[in-house]
This record gives structure tokens, sequence and C-alpha cells, in this order.
């Protein structure tokens, strides 16, 4: 885990920094070759400090989180970048700050964004998602009308297990991955945030097809429950279907697909061990608990999830591919009828601890590495 104060940043309205990226190191190139396939990896931004979210706009520049509380506009020759001003106030400790963000579908119609941070409040912090304006102007970008869409009500102490993923949906509802701060039994706790998948509208109200809609037996913004801390999810294009990936223990991280009102076990079922080596729960099966489609033992530490849908790698099209932070590396999987059939380990050790994964505008793949001196990369063919 990285080490970062126990403080809050907050961009201060109005203030903004202009800077050059650093070119010599962002031209860096590599070629692997993993079975039949080869692939380049380009250095394409440099000198960031722990990004964690990034998304592209539709004229190829692109939106980038760091986690203390900074969000960068990133000119699409990654040549200029921008401080964006107007950032919610984030509460960055151990596992927390500011988290994902993406840009919404409709992005060129209505300026929206998405993005999630951690949040102070009564008792310590907790995940919140938000849905805001980005405004260009001249050789400045600002965050107008910063709207909370959801957001965990319970806030604890603890600095683990925030999320946290925002993914909208193809019918316009947006998914929202909570992580069970570190207290495994809030997430059994269908009246706690905590361990959830929550599905909301794009202005926060509840779906009238969500499964707990009414109120009744479960809060209404949750879709699933039973989860300890989802880092990474993806609309599988295909389907429109979420999956969904999370963290175990010692062992037993999952791959679900989260389908509404079920539970997925944590942690009365876990593939995983407790890091005391000591059994979790009542094993890997019980009634009642979903099974996950994927698991690994032991842990790769999952992060970053994206189908990939470009052309610049043909091979890989409709692939699932997974960063890992422990064992730095990228799984690709090749998934048929909501299976995993095939697992590819590639660049393992090459980079860093790879955050997050997001199709290019340009049908190029594109990660970023959660370091003190981390980089957005792009993997496109080799001849």
């Amino acid at each position: 885990m990285r080490a970062v104060l126990s403080v809050v940043f907050s961009n201060v309205a109005g203030a903004m920094a202009l800077t050059a990226a650093i070119l010599g190191p962002v031209s860096a190139q590599t070629v692997h070759t993993a079975g039949d396939v080869r692939f380049t990896v380009t250095r394409a931004v440099a000198d960031l400090s722990y990004p964690w979210g990034f998304d592209f706009l539709p004229d190829g520049s692109l939106l980038v989180n760091e986690v203390e509380g900074r969000m960068w506009l990133v000119s699409a020759a990654g040549e200029r970048r921008i401080e964006v001003s107007g950032v919610p106030r984030v509460y960055a400790s151990g596992q927390g700050g500011l988290l994902d963000l993406v840009v919404a579908p409709d992005f060129a119609a209505s300026g929206r964004i998405y993005l999630t941070f951690s949040e102070r409040g009564p008792g310590g912090a907790g995940t919140a998602a938000a849905t805001a304006r980005l405004l260009r102007e001249g050789d400045a970008a600002r965050l107008v009308d910063v709207t909370v869409i959801a957001r965990m009500e319970k806030k604890t102490g603890n600095g683990r297990h925030f999320g946290s993923r925002i993914v909208p949906a193809p019918d316009g509802t947006v998914f929202v991955t909570l992580g069970d701060r570190g207290d495994a039994d809030r997430a059994q706790d269908p009246k706690d945030h905590a361990g959830s998948v929550l599905r909301v509208a794009a202005d926060g109200s509840i779906p009238a097809d969500n499964p707990y809609a009414d109120g009744f037996g479960a809060l209404p913004e949750i879709w699933s429950t039973g989860h300890r801390n989802i880092q990474g999810a993806a609309i599988e294009p295909s389907t429109g279907r979420l999956w969904t990936v999370e963290h175990g223990a010692r062992g037993g991280d999952e791959i679900n697909i989260p389908q509404a009102g079920r539970n997925y076990g944590w942690p009365v079922i876990s593939y995983g061990r407790h890091y005391s080596g000591l059994r979790i729960g009542v094993g890997t099966t019980a009634e009642g608990y979903e099974q996950p489609v994927h698991y690994w033992d032991p842990s790769i530490a999952p992060s970053g999830m994206a189908f990939y849908t470009g052309n610049a790698v043909p091979q890989w099209r409709g692939n699932l591919f997974v960063g890992a932070l422990k064992d730095q590396l990228i799984s690709r999987l090749e998934v048929e009828n909501g299976e995993v059939v095939t697992e590819e380990q590639l660049v393992a050790g090459e980079y860093g601890r790879i955050r997050t994964l997001r199709n290019g505008p340009d049908g190029t793949l594109w990660f970023s590495t959660d370091e003190g001196d981390g980089a957005l990369y792009r993997i496109s063919g080799a001849p």
C-alpha cells in the first residue's frame, strides 16, 4: 500500500497550472511478444503522481486523476497539461483519495463526467460518486455543477477498501462499486452501502427496476451485495452486462457478473484465506451465495478492467483485460458466454503496479501505473 499522509487535499478555485509534459521519457517504446502476437508499449504521459482513473474526451485529449486530489487535462499529443479546478475536496489517506473518472457517453452534448472519491464525514471517511460538467476556457479548465449522485453514508476511520469504479450503463443508469472499508461484515448488511454495487440514474435518483427500489429488504440504490473491494468494472459490449473484479484476502480475487439482488458471499464464502492462514467463513460454497466467474489463488491484487474494442491488436478484440497491483501485470482473458476460457499474463514486472485500463480513441489499449513516478502507457500493434 502506498504511503500517503492523512491530509485533506483540495483544489483552490481558480488556481491553474499549465505545464509542459516531459517529452524525453514519453517516447520510450518496448516491443513484447505473447504467443503469436507482437505488441508495442509506449509511454504516452509521464510525470504523474499515483494516477488513478483516466478517460478520453471526444477530441482525443484526456482527463486523469491523481489520488492526492489533482485532476489534469492533457492534450491529445501529450505535450501540454492543465490542472482542472473545481475538483471536490477529497480525503487522501491510505487507499482513499481522488479515484475513478469516466467521461459520460453523451459528453459532446452535455459536457458531463463522472468521478469517485473518498470524502470526510462524521466518524471518518467513505466513498462518494459525483457528476460534473467540464468547462474549457482558453488555457483553463474547471468543473462546475458538481453533484454527488451516490455515497457511502456510514463513515469510518479505516484507511482500506474504498473501491471504487463508476460505470455508465447502456440504459442510461450508472453503476458504482464500493469496498467493505476493511470491515467484512458490513458487506452482508443490506442496509449498509459498504461492499456493494449501487445502481442509480445519472441524476442520482433510484431506477424503478432496481431490485430494492421500494426500500424493502435493502437500501433502494443497492444492486448486489457481498463484495469485498471491487477495483475494476466494465460493461461487456456484446451483452451490455456489468462485469467486476475484486480483491480477495490471501487469495480469492474474483471476477463476477453482478445480478440484481444477488449476494456474492463475502465474507461468508471465499476462495481465499485470511492473512493469518485461517479459513474464511464456511468455505467456498453455501446456499444463497453466488459463485465467481473466475478467481485467482494466490492473489494478483486486481485493479482496472476493460473489454478491448479496438483494432490496433485485432487478435485481442473482445478480450477482457485486468490489471494487477501486487503482481504488476495485465491479465488477458478470453471469455465466451459469460465464462473465462483462457488466461494469458502480459508485461509482468515491466511497468509497476497497473491501476486503470481504458480503450484509446485510436483503437489502442491504455493503462496507468500506480506509482509516485506514474505514467500512462499505450499498447498498439507491432510488425
